[in-house]
């Protein structure tokens, strides 16, 4: 059963559909016929203003992020100001919205249920037979008007339950949507809702400005109830044919709200209940969502977890793909999530793997092609599906198997090999995940990001979010600062960055290509302002290999020593026992068994020739006047990143902190290196690293707070 979800205002962009109108006649047709009929409305051709006159995907585009997520004062084009006027923008939105459906249902995908995120919920009701197209548009453009001549205000996503948040929000704000347990988004006017942002930063809670010229679905929209009400009462309003959910109950409409004209009001000034939509569903049906970018697909894999039906048919905005062959990627596993839905096409293998999966992972049903890392696998859960394994089927899996063949089809062929005598053939993955889509990850503060592995990323949130290793001994990130990141990973430094203050500039640099991915995919996601360096930080230009270690990243280094990682790896394993309570030590306990196979598993290792840039070099080209704060985590190539900065750019520098290993007395060198720089220092060794040769080490100037 498929479920049409149409996402809201905020998921659109300049040459939404452009592809789709240029290879598919039924898209085109219907577009051309929504532009038509909005012509006398909007006194110009839709089309003019959603298609820019030039446009390529032959080049990705540029990673403007505070343009295209709304973080601060974006430049924007001319065409870009045009299609963002509210009047245009929501009328835009429904037309490709409407003939993107109607391109899914000649191909003979048609919804069974539906659900809008705000002016998405206006498609569905035209699908549903609610409203004509001619008076869809009508309402959509004349409302778009009245709301175009309201006065603005912002709005303010935040990581905190409507509960905790009803509270907080006084007499002038307004809960504007319920997207998840602990995600919400308030809206009011501009100077309240900033007030609240620094309330909740200085509290800790994540907020994020979202992009919009209004207050949508607030009190700030109780003037335009009367109007709204009396357009709707000059249309023909019907009962839906076909069922979907409000926004403003969040569970299915009834046949007299939505032929009342009083409802179209209310759905105005009524906060957008999408996760109460959501759970109508179940897990059993599949969510399309049938509109640009790919909110509200990312929404429902976090209410659902990953690998659980939900498939998005338009590019991301910072995506360099043609729509054409997102749409045609959408619709293949459109009919694979069909065809993975019936347990009969499971060996008896396969099915009696798959229940041993069930029990150890937070899902109810496991796709045959998705990996055990993906639906929140991990190395210590790899270790009890051995146990499991041996005892149903009377064979022994090793780990690395486990890793190699990471889903339910691969490892039961292995085992079915196995019970046979056959030779094993392993065709060894891509990733970790052993598959080309990264899985998601909510982080404990409720953050979403794409990772590589589980326990990797839960280490570096602790360190990062959780002990604040890179804030702490005076060490401060402000309003307005620029921070070089140096060793970004997957990015979570630079989204504690992001996340510490507003109006922060981040330069990451990360070398591995594995990494460097995932970071773009971060920062996209979070609207981080972030320019991000394909390289090593070093004391010149070059080139030079770099060894990437896929399951413990962490540990990648320009000087590998393969021995001495180990030996680190197994000391802050026996710390963790050492400090960790019955339950830890009880799961690090079984590991045991497995310890140096899994040690031999998480360093094989991956080289690249990786390209070399000074720190100078990029503060010259980027014209960077003053460093608030530089974070250096580089695997003993930290001495080089130091050599890399020029004297003329010290004085810029307000703080760092890097980690450094003192194999050779380094951390007594950088010490006295950085105190002649005129900072303050401090050098310490936390007590997970006791026992190895790993320091932190702090450096302040006098005006850092």
């Amino acid at each position: 059963m498929t479920v049409f979800m149409f996402p809201g205002l905020g998921d659109h962009y300049l040459d939404m559909g452009r592809d789709l109108y240029r290879d598919h006649p039924v898209f085109r047709t219907e577009l051309d016929r929504c532009a038509e009929l909005l012509e006398p409305e909007l006194g110009l051709d839709l089309r003019s203003v959603l298609f820019s006159e030039e446009a390529s995907r032959d080049e990705a585009p540029e990673l403007d992020l505070r343009r295209m997520l709304g973080r601060g004062e974006p430049e924007e084009s001319e065409q870009e100001r045009r299609l963002n006027r509210t009047e245009v923008a929501q009328p835009a939105l429904f037309a490709v919205e409407y003939a993107l459906a109607k391109l899914w249902a000649s191909w003979g995908v048609e919804p069974e249920a539906m659900i809008g995120y705000s002016l998405g919920e206006y498609v569905a009701a035209c699908l549903a037979g609610v409203l004509s197209l001619e008076d869809s548009l009508t309402l959509v453009a004349r409302r778009a008007k009245l709301i175009e001549a309201a006065p603005t205000g912002r709005m303010l996503a935040v990581m905190l339950s409507e509960e905790k948040l009803g509270g907080l929000l006084g007499e002038r704000l307004s809960l504007s949507a319920v997207n998840g347990p602990e995600f919400c988004v308030v809206a009011g006017p501009a100077e309240d809702v900033e007030a609240l942002q620094e309330r909740l930063r200085g509290e800790g809670v994540v907020v994020r400005p979202v992009r919009s010229t209004h207050a949508f679905h607030s009190a700030m929209m109780r003037p335009l109830v009367e109007q709204v009400t009396a357009l709707a009462e000059g249309l023909t309003l019907s009962a839906p044919r076909i069922p979907y959910v409000s926004n403003v109950t969040g569970t299915w409409i009834t046949d007299a709200q939505a032929t009342d004209p009083g409802y179209w009001a209310q759905h105005l000034i009524s906060p957008v209940r999408f996760a109460d939509g959501l759970r109508e569903f179940g897990a059993e049906r599949t969510l399309l969502e049938a509109g640009p970018g790919q909110t509200l697909s990312s929404l429902a894999t976090g209410a659902r977890g990953s690998g659980a039906g939900v498939v998005a048919s338009m590019r991301h905005p910072l995506e360099s793909r043609d729509d054409t062959e997102v749409l045609r990627e959408a619709l293949a596993k459109l009919n694979g999530e069909k065809a993975g839905n019936n347990d009969a096409e499971l060996t008896g293998t396969e099915r009696t793997l798959a229940e041993l999966w069930v029990k150890l992972l937070p899902v109810d049903e496991i796709p045959v092609d998705v990996s055990f890392f993906e639906v929140g696998g991990n190395s210590l859960l790899a270790t009890r599906l051995l146990l499991r394994v041996t005892r149903a089927f009377g064979v022994e899996l090793t780990l690395r198997q486990v890793y190699e063949t990471p889903t339910v089809a691969k490892m039961a062929a292995v085992i079915d090999a196995l019970r046979s005598g056959e030779e094993v053939s392993t065709e060894a993955a891509t990733s970790e995940t052993g598959s080309a889509e990264r899985p998601r990850f909510q982080l404990p503060n409720g953050l979403w990001i794409t990772h590589q592995n589980e326990s990797e990323t839960k280490h570096f949130y602790e360190d990062i979010f959780d002990h604040r290793t890179y804030a702490k001994h005076g060490i401060t990130i402000e309003d307005g600062a620029t921070v070089v990141d140096v060793g970004g990973n997957i990015g979570l430094f630079t989204l504690f960055a992001h996340y510490e203050a507003k109006d922060v500039k981040v330069y990451t640099f990360e070398p591995a290509p594995p990494m460097f991915e995932l970071l773009g995919r971060n920062v996209a996601d979070h609207g981080v302002n972030a320019t991000l360096i394909h390289a090593g930080a070093s004391d010149a230009e070059g080139t030079a290999e770099f060894t990437f270690y896929p399951r413990s990243s962490g540990m990648s280094s320009f000087h590998p020593d393969e021995a001495e990682e180990k030996h680190n790896l197994r000391t802050i394993i026996a710390n963790q026992r050492e400090a960790g309570e019955a339950e830890a030590v009880e799961e690090i306990d079984q590991l045991a068994a497995y310890a140096e196979e899994l040690m031999d598993v998480r360093f094989e290792a991956i080289p690249f020739t990786a390209t070399l840039r000074p720190l100078s070099a990029v503060i010259r080209e980027q014209g960077i006047e003053r460093i608030d704060l530089i974070k250096i985590d580089v695997q003993k190539s930290e001495q080089q990143v130091i050599d890399g900065i020029a004297d003329e750019d010290w004085p810029k520098i307000r703080q760092m902190v890097l980690e450094a290993h003192d194999g050779d007395g380094r951390v007594a060198r950088l010490t006295e290196l950085l105190a002649g720089h005129g900072f303050s220092v401090l050098a310490e060794q936390d007590e997970l690293y006791r026992g190895t040769d790993i320091f932190n080490i702090y450096a302040t100037r006098g005006e850092a707070k």
